[in-house]
């Protein structure tokens, strides 16, 4: 009964107004389409997008709504054989929403694959849940993508702010807004709120509490809290677990290194972070050596810090931007670089077995010193690496300038981030 007035109730609802996202997938009835992100970054809407195309030949599932709560995964096919005799036709897309909260979804959709019939997407907060299960039972047949909080084009286009070929008002305006999008992110439930901060905290406390400990049963509720406030804090830069571990050895706190790798792997499953590894053509090396860690959407750092870092917070949006190309182009790998004597390059992006290019982002250009180091960090990771194509983002001097043989694009972070959403 919960389930016919759930189909019911999807077949009268009318979708919501919405900000056109730029995420495009392959359509495919071979493969299970899979789009994992964090909490709130807009999964549901981005699938009634996909439904609006035409409602009438799709069926959506939300496996957080309370009536689908308890079903079991061999109910799937008969809510669909349900579905099929209310709407007195098939649909041609099935669309489940955080169907990782199903035990043995994967099984249910092996054989709704197998018929050959359907267009599937699915969706969820936990890269390593829907990872996991699709490695062991559908094996090679998914195409996963990533969604994150809004790009700095989809906020413009949110804020209904011009952008394409912008005057000189225009631009004015497009670096006040640039500056509200790097304090505040994307989250399209915060962009057009008066209380961000307050959203923006309970977004944290929700990823905390439903997506990290309750979902993986921890124990250690203090030790999870800590860690994320932690990765919160300290973006856009590395981090040492055994710094960590030797911290809490200070407290008295004793537990193993073993607890504490697997509670980060289960913040990291949440997909609130990111850790980004240091460049080495060796993957032991990579390994072993510390991570850079981002966060899903830079508005997160208000909940954790005390003071306003311009810098990393560009530094931020521009990996999510990169990792946002991920979707386009596959065997794109992002990596930072550490030459011998501590100089970094933040952004090293590979493409296959070639280095395509090197970025540094600096926040201030104009101080000589600021500068300097930015460029001697480029081109001797230009020399080591063998990379022509390098760039350095800052807030807004565009120019290109050659320093021996080196060609470096100095290029405004609003520039280089409405190109890269083109």
């Amino acid at each position: 009964m919960l389930i016919k007035d759930y189909l019911i109730e999807y077949q009268r609802k009318s979708l919501p107004s919405l900000i056109e996202r730029e995420l495009r997938l392959t359509e495919t009835k071979r493969r299970i389409i899979s789009i994992i992100g964090p909490r709130r970054a807009g999964k549901t809407y981005y699938l009634y997008q996909m439904i609006k195309r035409n409602k009438e030949k799709s069926l959506y599932l939300n496996f957080e709504d309370t009536r689908l709560f308890d079903i079991d995964f061999r109910e799937i096919r008969e809510i669909i054989r349900i579905y099929n005799e209310m709407a007195k036709k098939e649909p041609e897309c099935l669309f489940f929403d955080e169907i990782q909260n199903i035990k043995g979804w994967e099984y249910a959709l092996r054989e709704i694959l197998d018929m050959n019939k359907y267009k599937i997407f699915i969706t969820g907060s936990s890269s390593k849940l829907l990872s996991k299960e699709i490695a062991t039972s559908l094996r090679g047949r998914t195409l996963t993508y990533t969604l994150l909080p809004f790009s700095f084009t989809e906020f413009c286009r949110a804020r209904k702010i011009s952008f394409d070929i912008p005057s000189k008002d225009e631009e004015v305006n497009i670096k006040r807004v640039l500056r509200e999008y790097l304090e505040f992110g994307g989250f399209p439930e915060v962009i057009l709120e008066e209380e961000k901060e307050r959203i923006l905290k309970e977004f944290s406390e929700l990823i905390l509490f439903k997506d990290i400990v309750e979902r993986h049963n921890l124990k250690n509720i203090n030790l999870a809290k800590f860690l994320l406030a932690h990765f919160i804090q300290n973006f856009s830069q590395e981090i040492s677990v055994n710094k960590i571990l030797n911290f809490f050895k200070s407290q008295g706190k004793k537990f193993g290194k073993n607890t504490l790798y697997d509670y980060i792997d289960k913040i990291q499953d949440s997909m609130a972070i990111f850790f980004v590894s240091r460049y080495s053509e060796k993957v032991y090396t990579r390994a072993s050596w510390p991570k850079k860690i981002y966060l899903c959407d830079s508005g997160i750092s208000k909940v954790a810090k005390f003071s306003q870092d311009w810098g990393k917070l560009m530094e931020n949006v521009v990996f999510l931007e990169l990792l946002r190309k991920t979707n386009k182009l596959p065997l794109m790998e992002i990596y930072y670089f550490k030459t011998e004597n501590g100089r970094e390059v933040d952004f090293v992006v590979k493409e296959g077995i070639k280095i395509k290019e090197l970025i540094q982002v600096s926040y201030d250009t104009d101080k000589p010193e600021t500068k300097q180091r930015a460029l001697k960090s480029l081109i001797k990771a230009s020399d080591y690496l063998q990379c022509k194509d390098l760039s350095l983002i800052n807030w807004d001097y565009e120019e290109e300038e050659t320093f021996g043989e080196k060609k470096i694009k100095f290029i405004p972070l609003w520039k280089w981030l409405l190109r890269s959403s083109v």
